[in-house]
């Protein structure tokens, strides 16, 4: 038999696939619960939204108010790392209810003796639960609702605020209802907000022909520390297959001198928890980590679940592949891709438990020996939901400052499972997203949908597997603007470098791939050179640090304008007290001029009300009081960000 109840609630948000999942915060982050809630009749109903820390033994929580069309909401800050609850609680508030009852008899002039004596009731119960100050008046309150003398008195006390604040806070909830937790997970703000530049570490000498060590790299960091970027991640610093091994433009048969793929992990050096020794020793790498961190870079690790055919895994443990009938494995494809020197982890294998342990131990490696808080994830649709939703709470409950970016460019149901069952970030489809409309599409159905709740993006113009079309053969223009747009509608941004402030963008023709790829050979970089590019991306990633409306992705409206050439776009934080709007031509070739429409309701201004913008990268400020106004941009600096001054 069901419970007794009147009080009815469905449709909790947010959550994800009824509870099976968790929703996504960082520390200082609101959450705004909303629910239908409703019962029969025209009772007084009150509702609140439970919440705690998995920590707390006792919950916190924040009343509801009602939105209109039997909607109610609330919000509350979640202020520490790792797993919060939360439910909504529903009652008829028979306090209330007479309260409000008695108010609209009283306005319709009836007497109210009856409802006096009820109401002293109500008072009664309350009286061992509330403050001493708050006890004298409510033992006044029902001395004086039996007074016939004193009435009037009585009946504006029975109306009065005081009285509803004093129900209000001690509810009796008779026959309350509750639903079923949901769970928030709560990250640090560099799951939020994070700067990320990427280089090969054995292109980082500035010997031409020399291999790069991680001392190389350590002399690198002044750089990518006056470029604004907080998260250096390096491709797979393993020793490379020597079996199969890839020559330069991805040749099947290597030359001598060819060093190989980093992502064809293992050889007679080590596998997943050594160092390519031509990199430097593990204690040269815990050296670089810990000089990074010194200048606010956090180095970011490949974490790459596949092994060469010269792994040690492979002679090891050869349960944990699978092998055809001629006693060959089947090497990695993705047609028309080969990779002979990869052979995939079989995750199918009967022992799959010691499998799974002997992973999760690579990666706590690393967290444990090296102090790395940051993982990019190779190919993560490639092996099971399950395994990476056990792995991440494995290694979040024992660290829960680590982070993990899946790397998978794959269906969209795909990228979203990944991030459901625990994914912190992930690359996404920004890469070829040129046009207004694609771009307006994309950011609104991961900013207004289900996946703002749990889908994180991290904006990335190129990587070394994606040479884009724009991008080939592109101007300066082209590369401010991709940078632009990932570094202002996406929170978390990142660059494959130095190949792309450098636009050095030769393709193998017909295909969105790097001509002399860095993937398969040493490439030599002058590493010295500064441009209009570097200063730039500089500038931006300044500009992203100190103003909080560009640190968070989901809270943006597109402005119209009347030029498909140029989008608008402002940002704000949660406290609206840091507001940007953004403008961007779309054309790197020629000047664009147009009119844009501020967004004047989101502002909170009228039209005629003056207010500043000024743009952060050239300082220039404009005074705008009309709700169209004039932009003019030109390819030499195709965009303005301006910061809203009311």
């Amino acid at each position: 038999m069901q419970d007794q109840r009147r009080v009815h609630i469905e449709n909790v948000k947010p959550q994800i696939n009824n509870g099976q999942y968790f929703i996504k915060r960082v520390v200082g982050q609101r959450v705004t619960v909303t629910a239908d809630i409703l019962s029969d009749g025209h009772d007084v109903m009150a509702a609140v939204v439970k919440y705690r820390h998995e920590k707390d033994k006792k919950w916190q929580e924040v009343r509801m108010h009602e939105t209109g069309n039997d909607s109610w909401e609330a919000t509350f800050t979640v202020e520490k790392q790792g797993f919060y609850s939360y439910c909504v609680e529903g009652w008829i508030d028979y306090a209330l209810n007479w309260q409000y009852g008695t108010g609209r008899k009283i306005k319709d002039n009836q007497r109210i003796t009856s409802e006096l004596s009820e109401g002293a009731e109500y008072i009664k119960a309350l009286l061992d639960k509330v403050t001493k100050p708050e006890k004298e008046y409510l033992q006044k309150l029902v001395t004086m609702f039996a007074d016939d003398s004193a009435y009037d008195a009585a009946a504006a006390e029975a109306q009065s605020g005081k009285l509803k604040d004093v129900f209000t806070r001690y509810p009796s909830r008779f026959l309350s209802h509750q639903t079923k937790e949901f769970k928030v997970y709560v990250d640090r703000q560099k799951a939020l907000f994070s700067t990320w530049y990427e280089f090969f570490p054995r292109s980082a000498s500035s010997e031409k022909g020399k291999h790069g060590t991680f001392a190389d790299c350590e002399k690198l960091l002044p750089r990518v520390t006056e470029m604004g970027f907080d998260t250096l991640y390096f491709p797979p610093v393993h020793p490379i297959g020597e079996v199969n091994r890839k020559g330069k433009n991805n040749a099947t048969t290597a030359q001598p001198g060819d060093v190989g793929s980093p992502w064809g992990i293992g050889s007679q050096y080590g596998g997943h928890k050594s160092i390519h020794p031509e990199l430097g020793t593990l204690e040269d790498f815990k050296k670089l980590v810990n000089t990074a961190k010194g200048l606010g870079i956090e180095i970011a690790m490949d974490f790459a679940l596949q092994a060469a055919p010269d792994h040690p895994y492979v002679k090891e443990f050869p349960q944990w592949f699978k092998w055809r009938p001629d006693g060959t494995v089947q090497y990695a494809e993705n047609p028309p891709k080969k990779y002979q020197d990869i052979l995939p982890i079989y995750f199918e294998s009967a022992d799959w438990k010691n499998l799974w342990a002997e992973l999760l131990s690579a990666a706590l490696f690393w967290v444990e020996e090296c102090g790395i808080r940051v993982f990019r994830v190779d190919n993560p649709h490639t092996k099971p939901f399950y395994f990476w939703e056990w792995l991440i709470a494995e290694v979040k409950k024992k660290y829960p400052d680590v982070l993990f970016l899946a790397e998978a460019f794959t269906r969209p149901k795909i990228m979203d499972a990944l991030a459901k069952v625990g994914f912190t970030q992930s690359y996404t489809y920004y890469t070829w997203r040129n046009t207004k409309a694609e771009l307006i599409e994309y950011v609104t159905q991961l900013t207004q949908s289900e996946q703002k709740e749990f889908f994180r993006s991290n904006f990335w113009p190129n990587t070394p597997d994606i040479n884009p079309f724009p991008l080939q053969g592109a101007n300066e223009a082209t590369h401010l603007q991709k940078y632009f747009l990932a570094a202002t509608l996406s929170s978390s941004v990142g660059i494959y470098g130095p190949v792309f402030e450098h636009m050095v963008t030769d393709a193998i023709p017909g295909r969105e791939e790097y001509m002399d790829s860095e993937k398969y050979e040493v490439r030599h970089w002058d590493w010295e050179k500064k441009n209009k590019i570097t200063t730039l991306i500089g500038k931006i990633n300044q500009v992203r640090r100190e103003n909080a409306s560009l640190q968070q992705t989901n809270n943006i409206d597109f402005c119209d304008t009347d030029n498909d050439q140029l989008i608008a776009y402002y940002k704000y934080d949660d406290s609206r007290q840091n507001e940007t709007l953004m403008v961007v031509s779309l054309d790197a070739y020629y000047s664009k001029q147009g009119w844009l429409k501020l967004p004047l309701e989101s502002l909170g201004i009228q039209s005629g009300q003056n207010i500043v913008v000024r743009d952060l990268i050239t300082g220039n400020s404009y005074h705008w009081d009309k709700e169209w106004n004039f932009i003019e941009l030109h390819p030499a600096l195709p965009f303005h960000l301006f910061k809203i001054e009311k």
